[in-house]
């Protein structure tokens, strides 16, 4: 199925209405999407750093700077 949304006429708020929207109706059943396999690889390779002790934290208003930062 092949779904045409007039995105260049949409404003900003109708876009992240939309998307809410689909995000609302996928959040009540989470059960039937599949995570894919690269995800449990990526968690198990977490918390094995964990566990080593090797993983290293840091606050989530540092986090945002940086992913800032690399986006500028």
């Amino acid at each position: 199925m092949s779904i045409k949304l007039p995105l260049d006429e949409m404003t900003v708020q109708e876009k992240l209405a939309a998307m809410e929207s689909l995000w609302e109706d996928l959040s009540r059943s989470p059960e039937t999407i599949e995570s894919p396999a690269w995800h449990k690889d990526i968690l198990d390779q977490r918390q094995q750093r964990i566990a080593d002790g090797t993983a290293q934290f840091e606050d989530w208003e540092t986090a945002k700077a940086k992913i800032r930062e690399k986006l500028r």
